[in-house]
């Protein structure tokens, strides 16, 4: 009898592991929100960790710096301004000591400035208030390059995109979308989102023009939530549910939305999958709400295009998860991810890690990643301009650089008065917001030998690596033919 052997692909990611992090490490007595909307429930960056928390008559998130760990006294201090139920909270990507807050109280708060070392006391007031939405807002996107823009999208099915350092409302879409929106996701330059809604249509949008540039309907058969995700080539990537209430993952490419180019369909759950993307790796990993596992795929150019890796599975569902952004990773361990479970009443990290024997920095795994520095200042952006995200190195670990707007940040932030009907607010509050700084920061001293002779060892080993690659394949193709 003849048989052939399998040919594996071959992927730096095929072996990629979760490991949970000891209980020591872990965050106690975390009493994470049960609201029913769909959205992760908690943010992560390199400095902290946010968590959507239950509270008394009104929202609030909790906060605590990203080394916090064992339990969180009842008295731990909130960020509590909200009238109603938080839905949905994100940290800008230009500055870690932002983040932004969706409630159902119809109101986006933006900018809470939280202190490096987490919070000493509650806090109740934002530096801006932005008042455009006639129902409750649950979706947030800060513009992945443009300082200072954050979409935002309500149960009224329209889309805002402000300008925050100014408290304007720049664009509005409210003629998009017949029905509640699911989910928006910027594009790599952030000239275009896509959307999900509840009439099952993928829609490609223009927001500064206004204009809805593709549409695919029905992107999945099932009446349950999806999600849409923007890929860094261009592609989008959704979630959703067949007909038979089968969780699925597309692939589209946005050049031709007739058909999808991939279509994996997992198990019958009721959870809503919630995506996350690293552009880095061109991993993507699924988390679904109530699930006891977190399935990871790589998305490449050669079909099925939409490559299963592995699974962690766990006895305990999650309620939701933060993601980590790939600058706060732990390079020496050969961590690409890091996730934050929300448990019952706990958030527990799981790292995801690439196996490696050598301490050299992985360069393969590693590429330059987005960094803290905005690309373009947000007047730039509505002026019709677009970049991509200005991209820094990870060799060595990544350290923020030093910032000049500290100081006025920290100080007690003042609630900005509003304009009725337009929802901008008070021009003081720009002098309160980050501008991108334009001095170039002075070179940083270098060992110069040890460098040179770390990157010659590591080109050496790469290329012993390869060789045996090639000698393996090889090998694998002749017993192919002597089995034959």
């Amino acid at each position: 009898m003849s048989f052939r052997r399998g040919v594996v692909r071959q992927s730096k990611f095929r072996h990629v592991f979760a490991q949970v992090w000891k209980s020591e490490h872990c965050i106690d007595d975390v009493r994470v929100s049960r609201v029913t909307w769909d959205s992760p429930l908690c943010t992560v960056n390199p400095k902290f960790i946010a968590v959507i928390v239950e509270a008394g008559g009104g929202g609030a998130f909790l906060v605590v710096p990203i080394g916090k760990s064992g339990r969180i006294d009842q008295s731990c201090p909130t960020v509590c301004g909200h009238a109603a139920p938080v839905l949905d909270i994100q940290w800008s990507p230009h500055d870690d000591n932002i983040i932004a807050s969706a409630s159902e109280d119809c109101t986006v708060k933006v900018i809470w400035q939280i202190p490096d070392g987490g919070l000493a006391s509650p806090m109740t007031e934002a530096v801006v208030t932005l008042e455009g939405h006639s129902k409750r807002v649950g979706i947030l996107a800060w513009h992945p390059s443009a300082l200072n823009i954050l979409l935002t999208a309500g149960c009224d099915n329209v889309i805002c995109v402000w300008n925050v350092g100014t408290g304007e409302l720049v664009y509005q879409l409210s003629e998009a979308h017949p029905d509640l929106i699911y989910s928006v996701s910027w594009n790599k330059d952030g000239s275009a989102v896509c959307t999900v809604c509840k009439d099952k249509a993928l829609r490609v949008i223009d927001p500064r023009r206004g204009t809805v540039l593709k549409v695919k309907e029905k992107v999945h058969e099932g009446t349950r939530p999806m999600r849409a995700l923007f890929l860094s080539d261009g592609k989008i990537l959704t979630t959703g549910f067949s007909r038979m209430s089968e969780r699925q993952l597309a692939l589209w490419d946005t050049k031709d939305l007739s058909e999808p180019m991939a279509v994996q369909e997992m198990d019958t759950s009721n959870g809503v999958l919630l995506p996350f993307y690293d552009p880095d790796t061109n991993m993507v990993y699924l988390c679904g709400k109530g699930d006891c596992t977190i399935r990871y795929f790589e998305v490449t150019d050669e079909s099925p295009y939409v490559h299963f890796l592995s699974l962690y599975s766990s006895k305990e569902p999650q309620r939701g998860a933060g993601f980590l952004s790939k600058r706060g990773v732990d390079v020496n361990k050969c961590e690409i991810a890091r996730f934050y479970k929300l448990h019952e009443r706990k958030v527990e990290p799981i790292s995801m890690t690439v196996p490696r024997k050598s301490d050299l920095f992985q360069v393969d795994l590693y590429p330059d990643t987005a960094g803290s520095e905005a690309a373009l200042q947000a007047d730039e952006w509505i002026a019709g301009q677009d970049a991509p995200p200005l991209l820094v190195s990870l060799s060595g670990g990544y350290t923020a650089p030093p910032s000049k707007h500290r100081d006025p940040l920290r100080s007690k932030p003042q609630l900005t008065s509003q304009d009725s009907g337009t929802g901008a607010a008070s021009p003081s509050a720009a002098s309160a917001l980050p501008a991108r700084e334009t001095e170039e920061e002075p070179p940083q001293p270098r060992a110069d030998e040890l460098l040179t002779e770390l990157l010659a060892e590591m080109k050496a080993l790469r290329a012993v690596v390869l060789a045996q690659s090639q000698r393996i394949e090889l090998l694998e193709r002749q017993l192919a033919r002597i089995e034959d």
